[in-house]
């Protein structure tokens, strides 16, 4: 059985990391606006890692597009566990998010996020297990997106436990824009369940048909959620067309515009929908134009950083950078582009417990980087 307790090799190095005591692993240094930051490589050699949780160990447990999930223990990977299911790896779908369950501590509970293979098509599916040192156990699919399509784009697939212990589970409109609009179509959503995958009974109700599990509509490609710890409240991010990525608080009920108002364009540079905003259509807090291609995204509430915890970290694939974007409540008014020296794609965010801020960097022989102040320059 996987032990959720600090074993002593994990209790010592989250000691040194909470010490500032001086690593051997490779060690850059940036200017950002609090000053000299040291971006340093906790782990090497994953292949196209997509998302990371923290286990309660010390260690980091990863997956990879491909289809390998690993349990990484400093800078030792560890060999694909066993018991995944089925996963279709082809273009932007594969094995993706992984979360720890609210209960982990005692059920070593997990969930996760994959392209799932079917006779006609793939879509985003879900499933939960046990977490071994070995492998997974006890498989459950929760959730498995109605509607499956050929074709590789557009899976969306971010998780996030509300304080409530509901699942919030993100979709893209797999390269085909109207099913966004389209509420009996999990295409293009933000859909709620319970961990059993049954719909919450107060999931909303909407003014077009819709599924018992779908949260909002209207969205692109969100390949970005996070609940924000102050409010409790989910935020995403979504990748636009040409221009037009958009930072979301989806709210029950709602419907985000997609493809009837963008701030992007056609890729031919042509124009989307109606324009920029519409009745019965909700506005985007926060846009880029152009595109940074948005990945994993992180609250700053918990890092040991005072002057980054009014802040959202939302990684880059094509701008190859983190974006940190300055909070004012609900407001950004804000922002501040790190990590560009790396010119890495930054795949995932999130903030470690030992108040780091950490990332995963999108390549064959990508990295987790631990980010900090570099308070002795």
């Amino acid at each position: 059985m996987f032990r959720s307790r600090l074993t002593p090799f994990a209790l010592s190095i989250l000691t040194l990391a909470l010490a500032g005591a001086p690593s051997t692993a490779e060690t850059v240094t940036e200017q950002s606006e609090i000053g000299p930051i040291q971006i340093e490589t906790v782990t090497s050699g994953l292949e196209s890692p997509w998302a990371m949780a923290f286990l309660p160990d010390g260690r980091f447990l990863v997956t990879e597009r491909g289809g390998a999930m690993r349990i990484v223990n400093g800078d030792t990977v560890g060999t694909p566990l066993s018991g995944l299911p089925d996963i279709a790896d082809r273009g932007q779908g594969g094995l993706l998010d992984v979360a720890l369950a609210p209960d982990f501590a005692t059920s070593n509970t997990i969930v996760f996020s994959y392209s799932e293979p079917a006779l006609r098509g793939i879509g985003t599916a879900v499933s939960k297990a046990t977490l071994t040192e070995s492998g997974l156990a006890n498989v459950e699919r929760i959730f498995s997106m109605n509607n499956k399509s050929f074709g590789g784009r557009h899976f969306g697939s971010r998780l996030a436990f509300a304080p409530d212990g509901t699942l919030f589970i993100t979709t893209g409109d797999r390269g085909e824009p109207n099913r966004s609009q389209d509420g009996s179509d999990h295409a293009g959503s933000v859909i709620r369940i319970n961990l059993d995958g049954s719909a919450p009974a107060d999931n909303p109700s909407f003014s077009v048909p819709a599924t018992p599990v779908t949260w909002s509509i209207g969205h692109r490609n969100p390949q970005s959620a996070a609940i924000n710890p102050t409010t409790g409240v989910l935020w995403t991010v979504e990748h636009g067309a040409r221009g037009g990525d958009e930072v979301n608080i989806p709210q029950a009920g709602l419907n985000y515009g997609w493809p009837i108002i963008s701030y992007g364009r056609e890729y031919s540079g042509g124009k989307i929908g109606i324009g920029t905003e519409a009745p019965g259509y909700e506005q985007p807090i926060h846009y880029w134009d152009p595109s940074i291609a948005p990945s994993g995204m992180a609250f700053g509430t918990n890092l040991s950083v005072p002057e980054w915890q009014s802040s959202l970290f939302v990684g880059a694939l094509r701008g190859a950078h983190i974006s940190r974007l300055s909070l004012d409540g609900d407001r950004i008014v804000g922002e501040e582009q790190i990590l560009e020296s790396l010119g890495e794609r930054i795949r995932d965010v999130r903030v470690g417990p030992d108040g780091a801020l950490y990332a995963l960097t999108d390549s064959p022989e990508g990295r987790i980087l631990r980010i900090t102040p570099d308070r002795q320059s």
